[in-house]
């Protein structure tokens, strides 16, 4: 009995030494995503997909796990030191690019201490404004704000949002001189546009689009650089002042040194959700797209994306300790 155990044993150590890269890894225990926001927000919805189906397609448990605060960073703090073993992985979104110049103190380089594995999704945003608000167009808006610098208002979501600096982008390449109204929160930002308390805001078009349709709240462009089929009538920013362009993006992180083969598999299940027609249904449904990259593709990215940030954050003069 004893030397059929010593058999079996070397069976089973020469066995899985036979196995192909990440085989073993693919049997290990649940995936966790980990999202910087909290329940019920668009990363959180976009993360939830992504989960069911790379739960499918790597036959293994993959589960969302909410640690939301600091835009994000307490998420990336987390998985920055979490084990690089591919199972704690980070959603985040465009606040990761935003933080790395926006806060003095982050306890952990975005580019560094992260391993990428993919692009999800791009968000564009929408200037709206409230409905009786006199300008009919983009250029209109722009006369009239240049016309009374200081006059008008826009509300903030949050301090440091990708919302924030679309508009701070905007102010900056016009040269248009609007007061911020800081809110906690998307919610009563857009509710006192939709009460003629504050003049506009940049939206996420997730958010603004009932509000449009309805006639509550007006949308003068799209941060896109083309249009959107959801806001016909509605043209880019761009076409106005030249250049513009401002979209949220939602992305796949592990930390640094994930194994070569596990990055591949992580990439490969990623990418094959991105590609699935109800995930891309979920966000065409809301003027959203569904991307996916390389992870050397993502890696190029937030390097030129944190350089993009940085000079909005130094117009605007924003610093979080």
């Amino acid at each position: 009995m004893v030397g059929l155990h010593r058999i079996a044993a070397a069976c089973a150590v020469i066995g899985s030494m036979a196995l192909p890269p990440g085989a073993a890894w693919a049997q290990n225990d649940a995936i966790k995503l980990v999202v910087g926001a909290p329940p019920g927000g668009t990363t959180d919805t976009v993360a939830r997909s992504i989960a069911q189906h790379m739960s499918k397609d790597l036959k293994r448990t993959v589960l969302v796990e909410n640690k939301p605060g600091a835009g994000g960073n307490i998420a990336a703090d987390y998985v920055a030191k979490s084990n690089p073993d591919g199972r704690t992985l980070l959603v985040t979104f465009t606040s990761f690019s935003i933080n790395a110049t926006l806060y003095r103190n982050l306890p952990f380089d975005p580019v560094r201490d992260f391993t990428p594995i993919s692009m999800l999704a791009n968000v564009p945003s929408v200037l709206v404004t409230r409905k009786d608000f006199p300008a009919k167009s983009m250029e209109e808006f722009v006369s009239l704000v240049k016309a009374s610098p200081g006059k008008y208002t826009m509300a903030l979501g949050a301090i440091g949002s990708s919302l924030h600096l679309a508009g701070e982008r905007m102010k900056m390449m016009a040269g248009l001189d609007i007061l911020n109204v800081p809110y906690k929160g998307t919610s009563p930002a857009v509710n006192d546009v939709l009460g003629g308390q504050v003049d506009m805001m940049f939206a996420s078009s997730l958010n603004a689009l009932p509000h449009i349709k309805s006639g509550a709240l007006k949308a003068l462009g799209v941060s896109s650089p083309e249009s959107l089929a959801q806001f016909p009538g509605v043209p880019p920013i761009g076409d106005t002042i030249k250049g513009f362009e401002s979209n949220a993006w939602f992305a796949l992180f592990g930390p640094a040194n994930l194994p070569a083969d596990t990055l591949a598999t992580l990439n490969a299940a990623a990418r094959k959700a991105v590609d699935t027609p109800d995930f891309r249904q979920l966000l065409e449904r809301e003027a959203a797209s569904a991307v996916s990259s390389t992870p050397q593709e993502l890696d190029a990215f937030v390097r030129e994306d944190i350089e993009r940030y940085a000079e909005i954050v130094k117009f605007t003069g924003a610093t979080v300790d």
